[in-house]
């Protein structure tokens, strides 16, 4: 029996044994030969797979790696890399079509599972506005900043058109830390409120800053940084109106000059 045989009824018996049982009982090693078979054609698969569990650690980590990062593994060739470094990216985008395209987020959990699921298998520190209508649905997660590992910014007057742009009632902010805790640094703190304040001028509210560090997550309303509210309570409950007593004028006329005085306040060096 040829070795291209033998190879055959291998992969023929890891794709029966995964259609009858799915990945229940597979090893780490062995999902990640079921991946590269599809990548790479003829060939076993099998050593390469523990290699690459070898150098990286996990399964997670591997799928994790960035492209080029892949192909320096002796095997791993354009086809393989971009595979692997697919699947987070691809469980993000499962999760957030089965949420809907437009979720109504209503607690933190549902908080927590929707942003959570824009940072899987990135390498750099991102940061996401996630603005929301009156009840909670999702109108865009706005992408503000993806920058190096140990740095971001957040610039008040992108953060305000942003919220103009897409008329939300209120907006959620969520960043991560590839390397390193979810506990909030003293910039993230800043940052937050320089945001709020920002926002603050439009009547759009902050409900969380979540920060996100492999299976971590902060909150800052949870650790009550927001208005001493604790996790449970509803975020539809922490969303206030945007009409504001005494105001004339349509509330787009009035963000808009709120926005200009904005400009003027920045130019002045106020």
């Amino acid at each position: 029996m040829s070795e291209k045989t033998v190879h055959a009824g291998h992969r023929a018996r890891m794709k029966e044994r995964f259609m009858k049982e799915g990945l229940s009982g597979f090893s780490e090693h062995e999902v990640l030969e079921l991946l590269l078979m599809f990548a790479i054609p003829q060939r076993d698969v099998n050593p390469l797979a523990h290699r690459l569990i070898e150098r990286f650690g996990s399964l997670s980590a591997v799928l994790e790696t960035a492209p080029s990062e892949l192909k320096r593994v002796d095997g791993v060739g354009e086809n393989a890399a971009v595979l692997l470094s697919l699947m987070p990216q691809l469980l993000s985008y499962y999760q957030h079509s089965a949420m809907g395209s437009k979720p109504v987020i209503t607690n933190l959990a549902e908080a927590r599972r929707y942003a959570g699921a824009l940072f899987f298998g990135l390498h750099e520190e991102r940061v996401y506005m996630i603005c929301m209508d009156q009840s909670g649905r999702v109108l865009r997660p706005a992408l503000l900043h993806k920058g190096t590992i140990d740095q971001v910014q957040i610039y008040p007057r992108e953060v305000v058109e942003t919220a103009l742009r897409y008329h939300a009632h209120a907006v959620l902010l969520a960043h991560n830390h590839p390397s390193g805790t979810a506990e909030p640094s003293q910039d993230d703190y800043d940052a937050t409120r320089a945001v709020i304040s920002a926002l603050n001028v439009i009547g759009v509210r902050v409900i969380d800053h979540l920060i996100f560090a492999g299976n971590s997550v902060y909150s800052m309303t949870q650790n009550s940084q927001f208005d001493g509210r604790q996790s449970e309570e509803e975020i539809s409950y922490l969303m206030r109106s945007r009409n504001v007593p005494g105001r004339r004028g349509t509330l787009r006329e009035e963000q808009e000059d709120e926005l200009m005085a904005l400009d003027i306040g920045a130019a002045d060096g106020r």
